[in-house]
């Protein structure tokens, strides 16, 4: 049987602020392990999940992206780190093509679309 000196209270430990860490959880020799955005290339195809149950069946869940959704890749996103930042940008280079191929561009849309439905 323990004594009442062997047992730790909560009560006994220090106090930590928010973002304070225990001495013996030190970080900072660790090297970085992985590559950032190692899956993005996947992940604009789409991707589907498989939950494996305890009774033996399975979960399938396919994943697709939105459509119009735009997947910028990292070195660009650190340019712009919001969607409205991007729009502001592309409405400002959309100025600068010509109003004729503007007017043709969006007439073959105006085809795609009438055609799809």
């Amino acid at each position: 049987m323990k004594k009442d000196k062997d047992l730790v209270f909560e009560a006994d430990k220090p106090i930590l602020d928010a973002g304070d860490m225990r001495p013996e959880y030190d970080f900072s020799q660790l090297e970085p392990v992985g590559e950032r955005g190692r899956h993005a290339k996947a992940m604009r195809k789409g991707y589907t999940t498989i939950l494996n149950h305890p009774d033996g069946t399975k979960e399938v869940t396919h994943y697709r992206p939105l459509a119009g959704s735009v997947v910028l890749d990292q070195d660009v996103r650190a340019y712009f780190p919001s969607s409205d930042a991007v729009n502001a940008a592309l409405r400002g280079l959309i100025v600068l093509i010509p109003a004729r191929r503007r007017a043709v561009r969006k007439a073959r849309q105006h085809v795609k679309a009438d055609s799809t439905q």
